[in-house]
């Protein structure tokens, strides 16, 4: 199995290293400082559950690569449509590109069924430019459930979670899907193949949508929110409005707000990468996380007042931080 990590940052180079570790012949793709740490030391992964380093060819040139089986996208979801030139010269016919991304992906509608079957979502594939580059039949969707911090350069902090939900988006078993996953758990990763992965976005959403833009409003940890009664109500309300909206698409989440609360107190002080983009003047990924799921309820008549609100706060310090 060849793969090619995309976007070989915190997560990425994580993966890559357990699937290197796996046997998988893996392909990092950075720049920077953290490129030239991995091509002379590898990527150290610093974790609770053992410490290990891999040694995967890195690079910044895709070319070099060439053709792969899975493209293990780890860039941000705000970067998708202007990396055309970085993936093509990974790409056949058959190559599946597997979606590391919060929020809610280009992909959603993509063979869904029902009433919205094939709808594009404006916020997150503006004008179908995304789609353009990635052509939603090779997507195979990923929820992360890891939480990981870049260190230093090459050197990736695991802190807590190993699983990394898979699926297709036509909710289809597929031989594709169960070689990634068996790969995945050969490197020491949770990868489990799930028909309805669209349950899993929407729980995993329930926390991006409410911790990661009250972060960076608060410049506060998971840990700070959650014991924050005024922050802690927010949030309760965001995620009941956020529970709406997926039930009104025919989605189940099954855990209770108070059982996803006190799942994120337990993460301690975790920065959400919202926060830590902040931190570091890089854009902030709120369009597949916020906005998307107002212009879902929008089409499905779920109001969500907190949510435009958090919205219109968050949208402002984007612009501000942006400028």
């Amino acid at each position: 199995m060849k793969v090619a990590v995309l976007g070989a940052g915190a997560i990425g180079a994580y993966v890559g290293a357990a699937l290197h570790r796996a046997g998988a012949d893996v392909h990092l793709i950075a720049r920077g400082p953290h490129l030239a740490a991995m091509r002379e030391h590898g990527v150290r992964v610093l974790s609770p559950r053992g410490d290990f380093t891999a040694r995967a060819h890195a690079t910044d040139d895709p070319a070099e690569v060439g053709p792969v089986d899975y493209v293990f996208l780890g860039l941000k979801a705000n970067s998708y449509a202007a990396c055309g030139p970085l993936i093509e010269p990974l790409l056949t016919d058959t190559t599946a590109v597997v979606a590391a991304q919060n929020g809610i992906p280009w992909w959603y509608f993509h063979r869904h069924g029902g009433p919205h079957d094939g709808h594009r979502i404006e916020s997150v594939d503006p004008g179908g430019a995304v789609s353009a580059v990635l052509a939603p039949s090779r997507a195979i969707g990923c929820v992360v459930y890891a939480a990981t911090e870049l260190e230093g350069p090459g050197v990736v902090r695991h802190l807590e979670g190993t699983r990394f939900s898979i699926g297709e988006p036509d909710r289809s078993l597929s031989p594709r899907c169960q070689a990634f996953s068996e790969a995945m758990q050969a490197g020491g990763l949770k990868c489990p193949v799930e028909p309805n992965l669209r349950d899993d976005i929407w729980l995993k959403l329930l926390g991006n949508i409410s911790f990661n833009p009250i972060s960076a409003l608060a410049r506060a940890t998971m840990r700070q929110m959650c014991l924050h009664g005024g922050t802690r109500k927010v949030i309760e309300t965001m995620m009941a409005e956020t529970l709406a909206v997926a039930e009104a698409l025919g989605c189940s989440v099954g855990v209770s707000i108070e059982r996803r609360l006190a799942g994120a107190e337990r993460v301690g002080d975790h920065r959400t990468s919202t926060l830590q983009d902040l931190e570091r003047g890089k854009p902030l990924e709120l369009d597949v996380l916020l906005t998307a799921v107002i212009e879902l309820a929008e089409i499905t008549g779920v109001d969500v007042p907190t949510l435009r609100t958090v919205h219109a706060l968050s949208d402002l310090l984007a612009l501000r931080s942006a400028a």
